[in-house]
């Protein structure tokens, strides 16, 4: 379901929205985002930017524009549920969270930047780094 007042920009594709929940939100322009995905309220997604089934996005994260997401990644907010102090997250311009990550609160994630699949982010990740592994740590810089 999509909620009435979600800002959704053209040429962007989300399927089977019956089966997701899109929250009072905004995706930029020629976002594709896959089926079964929560995205809530105040979240904002940038343009070009592809999110895979299963994924859950809570308020206070910000994703720029050209991002890969991968199936079942998971973004947290709350540093110590349930205290209600939300924490940001931002995913900067052309980074890529390979599938069933999970995204603590309050960090960033650089521009270029890759997430292996799988891994566990608890810091922040500077542009053009892969970082995999539960915890996630460096792992070499990106060629670009």
């Amino acid at each position: 379901m999509i909620h009435e007042h979600a800002r959704i920009g053209e040429k962007t594709l989300i399927y089977f929205p019956e089966l997701s929940n899109i929250g009072e939100c905004s995706i930029g322009t020629k976002s594709v985002i896959h089926s079964h995905v929560w995205i809530a309220n105040g979240v904002f997604i940038g343009n070009n930017v592809r999110i895979q089934a299963f994924t859950f996005i809570p308020q206070g994260v910000t994703i720029e524009d050209d991002v890969f997401i991968g199936p079942r990644v998971t973004f947290l907010n709350d540093k110590y549920p349930p205290s209600g102090k939300w924490s940001t997250t931002l995913i900067k311009r052309g980074a890529s969270i390979g599938g069933g990550a999970v995204i603590l609160p309050g960090l960033s994630i650089g521009e270029n930047a890759m997430v292996g699949a799988g891994s566990v982010v608890t810091k922040h990740i500077p542009d053009n780094e892969v970082w995999m592994g539960t915890p996630a740590k460096f792992f070499k810089k990106k060629s670009i």
